[in-house]
């Protein structure tokens, strides 16, 4: 299937000299999955509401201090013939909801995740929420300030995150767009006189005050056909994940990026590998990666890797002008979910640090079934069994 049909010219674009505060505004006012970037009519890039919460840029700068496309880091385009897996896996590598549509040479629309779900959705039923939602949640406490969220959606690259009670239990959801949103309503009252210093208390503000309560769940043996189709009627971009028999305990998250990533999946020779933020690859190439990955995978024979996310994240602290980034990696096996996360200045310094932790975790994993084999044919001989 290609895009052909999917993809719509109904978007919202602005120019490279619009204010920032104009572009705040716009996804206050509209929520719009994403909005095309152009100068002097000639595509430049998209931007999320997410990079814009996450950047330091101010109200009066302009668009293009956000925007900047090089031969290293391209804006995201896709043929308008493109087909979708393809497309899904431009969505996600450039972290973006929204993807420019070209025909010709000449910008033609937009291609949204959304539209792509509503596409395959009657294919999804062969896939259950456990195959594809992300375990280990980041959680947030009710008096927590908005700071901390905003910090862990930028440490982590996520777009929501579960609130618990004193109790442990889930009692909401706070995501980008509701700090957006707040944010939004309190500058309007905050940027003159003797309020002034409110910025600094609205990150003071506890979560409770803007969470979304109550939280839409979902659970393990749920279709990611109906998940989806939850979460597109309702409008909403992720499922909290709770067990069948107690919806007040939070096991995990879905949504609708890592549904857009199980059409990625491939039964290719190679082991399919996603990365998100693509463009910060340096000294690096992604092959290098792949291949980094199949060596820790291969130390586990009966560990078999069904996909490999690979995540870069970049920290304003610098040294010598290469900038400390964060490297995740996960893998989704037969065996269960295994990660390794790590630092380092400039992206292969970060891979490397994440896949040693990777490849130590792998082998704990590999430890430990291995000691419950022995277990288990130890208490077969002695009958307990």
């Amino acid at each position: 299937m290609n895009i052909a049909d999917i993809a719509t010219t109904e978007y919202i674009e602005v120019d490279v000299g619009t204010r920032m505060g104009k572009v705040r505004s716009t996804f206050d006012n509209g929520n719009p999955k994403g909005i095309i970037v152009t100068d002097d009519g000639e595509y430049e890039g998209v931007i999320s509401e997410r990079e814009v919460l996450q950047s330091h840029v101010e109200d009066d700068a302009k668009v293009s201090a956000l925007i900047k496309p090089s031969r290293n880091s391209p804006a995201p385009k896709v043929d308008r013939n493109e087909d979708v897996r393809e497309t899904a896996r431009v969505l996600i590598e450039s972290n973006s909801k929204v993807a420019p549509v070209f025909e010709n040479g000449e910008l033609w629309g937009v291609i949204s995740g959304d539209a792509i779900l509503e596409a395959v959705l009657e294919n999804l039923d062969t896939l259950t929420v456990a195959d594809v939602y992300s375990d280990d949640p980041v959680t947030l406490a009710e008096d927590d300030g908005i700071g901390k969220a905003i910090n862990h959606l930028r440490e982590h690259g996520i777009s929501r995150l579960p609130v618990v009670n004193e109790n442990g239990y889930l009692s909401g959801v706070v995501t980008t767009h509701d700090i957006a949103d707040f944010a939004i309503r309190k500058n309007h009252t905050t940027t003159t006189g003797d309020r002034v210093g409110d910025s600094q208390r609205l990150l003071d503000v506890p979560i409770y005050d803007i969470m979304t309560s109550p939280v839409a769940t979902t659970t393990l043996d749920t279709t990611a056909k109906d998940a989806v189709e939850q979460m597109l009627e309702q409008d909403y971009a992720g499922l909290m994940v709770t067990p069948e028999d107690d919806d007040r305990v939070v096991i995990g998250v879905l949504t609708k990026t890592d549904v857009l990533r199980a059409l990625t999946f491939t039964e290719e020779e190679h082991m399919d590998v996603q990365i998100t933020n693509i463009s910060m690859l340096d000294t690096i190439t992604r092959e290098s990666i792949v291949q980094s990955i199949e060596q820790v995978s291969d130390k586990y024979a009966d560990m078999q890797v069904m996909h490999a996310h690979v995540r870069f994240h970049e920290h304003n602290e610098t040294l010598r002008g290469t900038p400390l980034v964060q490297c995740q990696v996960r893998l989704r096996t037969n065996k269960g979910q295994v990660a390794g996360t790590g630092e380092g200045y400039g992206a292969e310094n970060a891979f490397r640090v994440a896949i040693d932790k990777l490849e130590r975790n792998v082998l704990e994993i590999k430890g430990i079934t291995s000691d419950e084999e022995y277990r288990g044919q130890l208490l077969r001989k002695l009958n307990e069994l």
